[in-house]
Formats: structure tokens, C-alpha cells, sequence
């Protein structure tokens, strides 16, 4: 997405002679000023440059991958002699004494303050998180606004000093957050994947990386307090696919290092096993990770997409229903089997999945979804996890009682051998119930995503960016493939269309039900409605586009940039690269995929 309110700055040389980041015109603004002071540029112009072509190179080699997979190919796992050193007898550095205990993590959006007091805070029954990770990724949506209050965040969280004042309709003060430092869980942040750029940030004229400005970014904000406090600068990467890209990464966090005059293995990370490509190497990339190293994370709901997209034209492989894949599926279950043998083994800690509930209305409906959180963390407990994520503090007691100790770092799963079939399979019900589902969740999240919002509470579950993906790329493939529904229905473009129709008459009355009943929160539900059928025409355009993109967008918004346009921009997909066209089949190549080949 491009716009001419944030043009590409011309750079001014440093006193090296080469120049520092710059920013656009537009994102010159005072809390960018606190988040980028001058000395932060400096050091992102030198990394920038240090790191952009490698980062290139792995995003072509991304491509091509993928062009072999839609061409017939399947993913495995490496030829025996391609990293021979990742299989011996070796530890990850010996991990920080605070980073021992993680049995439950919270996450949520950096930007939101009162989200992050609430992360970092006790419940009302007195529970608290071992670890809260700050994210940048996927329930963040990247305006320059959400990135830069995120900064500021951050380093208040880290100091203790964050408040947020809650205001009641007269503008008076109605409640106050604030943080007990003295009682705070770990502080991690998640940066933003090696795929995304951050449009407002420009080195000699090219936009950077958004992971390495984050990284960067927190660090130089945060790791020499946190290291003086005897805590340990910690983070989490996502999406990686390929211990080459892990190699990057673990550079990187080296570089900040010398840069910062940290000491070796000062900064650490746990990387996200959320690809389909990455679970087949997954020692590779902690080996290359290990000096700096964790663990690793099995993210469920971003390897279901990454399942997806990469088999997206293989009719044998296509998914059932995505409330069917659950962790008793045999692929899914033999990837985390996998990945705690691998971190285990090596020393490092092996972290599940999610529990994305928000409470329910009624003291009937959380009693389940406390039920449904408990049954899903005594599994991964009983196979040898070390912790989980929850989404919302109400759920942290439920998720942390089945991890009865600190960690499990001594148990070594024994129930598979060292490669595994981690390739899905289509079996389970493929339903028109599923198809309104992921319609549903992509109006939904549309809407949050047009309000500057990167997740939403939807339906007793919270939806972030991975499920907006599942979402359109199981839509995309089922209408690709025509695939008949279990009652017979053949998925084409205009059942989508009516679906979508439907599920937005639905949301649109249940916005009038809330009017009439004194529920709407005081908005005007004219506009919440003009809202919805934005966002149901944006994920429609986007849900069966000719050319399917590898994630919804690559790119942070431009600062200053007219909404109408950014969304103009997003519905077409020049917010992102399009997958390289395969060579052969029936279609013409996934840059030739049209409607009417459906």
C-alpha cells in the first residue's frame, strides 16, 4: 500500500557518511519522536542495511518453495546430509533463572495499555500469569499509531510506570489502571515476521523490515533496565519457515548485542513453529537459534493456515471444517510430540498452544469454556509441555493448574520416532456450518481490522490475524477445488457470495436485537451497521480473489493515508506479494487463478 501523504524521504547522511532511518512526513509525529529518538535511527539504518539483502534472498527462496509445492511437491523433511551438526549432542545456553517458569503466558496487543496493565496484573481472584507476551504480530494491526503507543508501552511496562485512565461519559476519571512492579510476570514481546514491512521507516529510500525495527526498537528501549533489574530481555519471532531464516535471526539478536554492549546470549527469543515447513526442521532452526534461545512455541492456529497454503492445490489435501483440526489430529499431534522431544532434548522449553475463549455471558457458557480450557492444558501437560497461552486473565487459573511444576524440561516424549507424517490429511467434516464460520469470523474481523483493531472478541473466542487467515485461505481452497459439502452443496463463487449475504443479515439484526434492547453501548447502530457491511464487502473481495496472496497484507499502513484508499489498496492486494506462479497445471499457475477456472 502506497500513498502520497507518506512519500519516501530522501535520506541525510550521518556522521559516517551513510545515512540513518528516516521517517515519512506523516509519521513524524510526537510519540514516533519517543519511539525513534536518534540514536535508535542510527542503529536501524546500520542494521537495515547489514541484514536487508539475506532477507531478500530468503523471501525469494520462500517463493520458489511454495511454487514447487503448487506445481505437486510436497514438504519433508531436510536430506540427511544437509545439517548434519543441528542432529548430535548438543544445549541450548543455559537458560536465565526467570525464564524457568512459564506455565502460563498471556497474550495481547501491545498498543492497548489497559490490555497490557490487565496482562501484567493479578486477577480478581488473585491469579497471575508467569509470562505476559506484548505483541506486535498478529493481534496488532500495524498503523504507525498502534506501533509507536506500542513503544511507549513497552517501556513503561518494563519501569512499572504504565497507567490508563478508564473516563465515564462526562469525561471524569471512572476507573484507573495501574501496575504493581513489584509484582509483574515476565515482560516478552513478539515482533513482526520476517515477511511484513513497516511503511513509515525508510532507509536509503526503502522501507525496513518491521521485525528487525521491533526487535530493535525494544531492545534499545528496554534490555539494560531489565538486565539491571535482573531480568531477561525476552522475545518471541513468528512465521519462520527455514533454519536459514532462524540463522537471520539469531545474527540479528548477535548484532543488537554488540551494538547495545550487552554481553553474549543476553537477549532471548522463542520461536513460533507455526509453518508447515518449519515443523520438519525444527532442530535445525533451534540449533541455530541456540545461543540465543528459549524455546520453541507450537502456534496451532497459524500452522492450520501455513497447512493450508501450502498445499493449497493439492485436491488430496484439502482441510475439513477448522473447529474439526483440533491437537488429536495425527499430524497435529505428532508436530507437537516433535517439538517437545527436539526442545527437550536440547535443553530448551517447549511451549503449547492457545486457549482463545473470552468469557461467555452466562455463568453456564464460561463454566464450559472453563471445562474446554481444562481438558485442552491436562492434554498438553500430560505430553510433556512446559506451558500454554491463554488469550483473556479470566482463563490463566484454569490454564495453570494442569502444570503441576515449574517445568517439564525432563521429559522427553518417546511415543514417535525422529520423523514423523506431519502431513495433513482432508479426513472430518467439510460443512456448510464450517463455511458460515469462516465467513462469520472474516466480517467480523474486517470490521475490527477498519477500526485500527488487530483482534476481536467474537463469539466467545478471541479472533486475531491466524484465524482471519484460516479463514479465507480454507474459503479460497474450497472454491478453488469445487469441493462438494458434506450435504452435497458444490462450493463455487456464488454460494460464497449468498453465505456471506446471509451471515451479514444475521450480524445486522442481532446489532438491531442489541438497539431495541438497550444493549448497543450508547453507539449508533446505523453506523455499526454502514461498519459491517464494509468490512462483509472487503472479506468477500478478499475471500475469493482471483489471486490468492500469502498473508492478508505485507506491509504497516502509511501514516496520513486515506482510509477509503488503504482499503481499496487491501481489497486488491497491493499491500502484499503474490506467490510466485507455478509452473504446469491445470490452472495456469497461481498468479492465473480466476474465477472462471473455478
Amino acid at each position: 500500500m502506497t500513498s502520497s501523504t507518506s512519500a519516501r524521504p530522501a535520506s541525510t547522511p550521518g556522521p559516517a557518511g551513510e545515512a540513518d532511518a528516516t521517517l515519512g512526513d506523516s509519521a513524524r509525529t510526537p510519540l514516533a519522536a519517543a519511539a525513534l529518538p536518534p540514536d535508535a535511527l542510527r542503529l536501524i539504518g546500520t542494521l537495515e542495511r547489514e541484514f536487508r539483502a539475506e532477507r531478500r534472498i530468503l523471501l525469494d527462496a520462500r517463493r520458489l518453495r511454495q511454487r514447487a509445492w503448487d506445481a505437486g511437491e510436497l514438504p519433508g523433511y531436510l536430506p540427511p546430509g544437509e545439517h548434519p551438526d543441528a542432529h548430535g549432542d548438543w544445549r541450548v545456553a543455559p537458560l536465565p533463572e526467570d525464564l524457568l517458569r512459564r506455565r502460563v503466558e498471556i497474550t495481547g496487543p501491545i498498543s492497548d495499555p489497559k490490555m497490557v496493565i490487565n496482562m501484567l496484573s493479578r486477577t480478581a481472584d488473585g491469579a497471575r500469569a508467569d509470562a505476559a507476551m506484548l505483541d506486535f504480530e498478529d493481534s496488532l494491526k500495524p498503523t504507525w499509531e498502534n506501533v509507536t503507543r506500542g513503544v511507549a508501552n513497552l517501556i513503561a511496562a518494563v519501569n512499572g510506570s504504565l497507567t490508563h485512565e478508564k473516563l465515564d461519559s462526562d469525561g471524569r476519571v471512572e476507573k484507573r489502571y495501574e501496575l504493581d512492579p513489584r509484582d509483574m510476570p515476565l515482560t516478552m514481546v513478539r515482533v513482526r515476521g520476517l515477511h511484513l514491512d513497516e511503511s513509515n521507516v525508510f532507509v536509503d529510500g526503502q522501507q525496513v523490515a518491521a521485525g528487525l525495527l521491533d526487535l530493535t526498537l525494544a531492545a534499545f528501549h528496554t534490555a539494560h533496565d531489565l538486565i539491571a533489574s535482573a531480568r531477561t530481555p525476552k522475545y518471541y519471532v513468528p512465521k519462520v519457515e527455514h533454519y536459514l531464516e532462524a540463522r537471520w535471526w539469531n545474527r540479528l539478536l548477535t548484532r543488537l548485542e554488540e551494538e547495545l554492549g550487552l554481553r553474549p546470549s543476553a537477549l532471548r527469543a522463542t520461536f513460533l513453529i507455526e509453518t508447515l515447513p518449519a515443523a520438519y526442521q525444527m532442530e535445525e532452526i533451534l540449533y541455530e537459534l541456540r545461543d540465543h534461545a528459549a524455546g520453541l512455541n507450537g502456534g496451532r492456529w497459524d500452522k492450520i493456515f501455513s497447512d493450508i497454503k501450502v498445499l493449497l492445490r493439492h485436491e488430496d489435501r484439502v482441510l475439513a471444517d477448522r473447529g474439526s483440526i483440533s491437537m488429536n489430529r495425527p499430524w497435529m499431534r505428532n508436530y507437537a510430540l516433535r517439538l517437545i522431544r527436539i526442545c527437550h532434548k536440547h535443553g530448551a522449553f517447549a511451549m503449547g498452544g492457545m486457549a482463545a475463549f473470552t468469557p461467555g455471558s452466562t455463568p453456564e457458557l464460561r463454566a464450559t469454556q472453563t471445562a474446554k480450557v481444562v481438558e485442552d492444558k491436562e492434554l498438553e501437560a500430560s505430553i510433556g509441555h512446559d506451558g500454554c497461552w491463554v488469550s483473556h486473565p479470566y482463563f490463566i487459573a484454569p490454564a495453570m493448574g494442569p502444570f503441576v511444576r515449574a517445568n517439564q524440561l525432563d521429559v522427553i516424549p518417546d511415543e514417535i520416532d525422529d520423523t514423523p507424517d506431519l502431513l495433513p490429511r482432508p479426513d472430518g467434516p467439510r460443512t456448510i456450518g464450517g463455511l458460515r464460520t469462516n465467513v462469520r469470523v472474516g466480517i467480523a474481523y474486517m470490521a475490527g481490522w477498519n477500526a485500527d483493531i488487530g483482534c476481536v472478541a467474537w463469539g466467545g473466542l478471541m479472533e486475531d490475524l491466524a484465524t482471519l487467515e484460516i479463514s479465507r485461505a480454507q474459503v479460497w481452497q474450497w472454491l478453488h477445488h469445487r469441493i462438494a459439502l458434506d450435504d452435497g452443496t458444490r462450493v463455487t463463487p456464488q454460494v460464497v457470495e449468498s453465505v456471506f449475504g446471509e451471515e451479514l443479515e444475521e450480524i445486522l439484526t442481532d446489532l438491531r436485537a442489541s438497539e431495541a434492547a438497550g444493549r448497543d453501548g450508547g453507539g449508533s447502530v446505523q453506523a455499526e451497521c454502514a461498519r459491517y457491511r464494509e468490512a462483509a464487502g472487503d472479506a468477500l473481495a478478499i475471500f475469493t480473489e482471483a489471486r490468492f496472496r500469502e498473508f492478508l497484507t505485507c506491509a504497516s499502513e502509511p501514516a496520513g493515508a486515506d482510509s477509503g484508499r488503504l482499503r481499496a489498496g487491501l481489497r486488491a492486494g497491493s499491500g502484499c506479494r503474490e506467490a510466485a506462479a507455478p509452473s504446469g497445471g491445470r490452472s495456469g499457475g497461481q498468479g492465473d487463478n480466476s474465477t472462471e477456472d473455478r
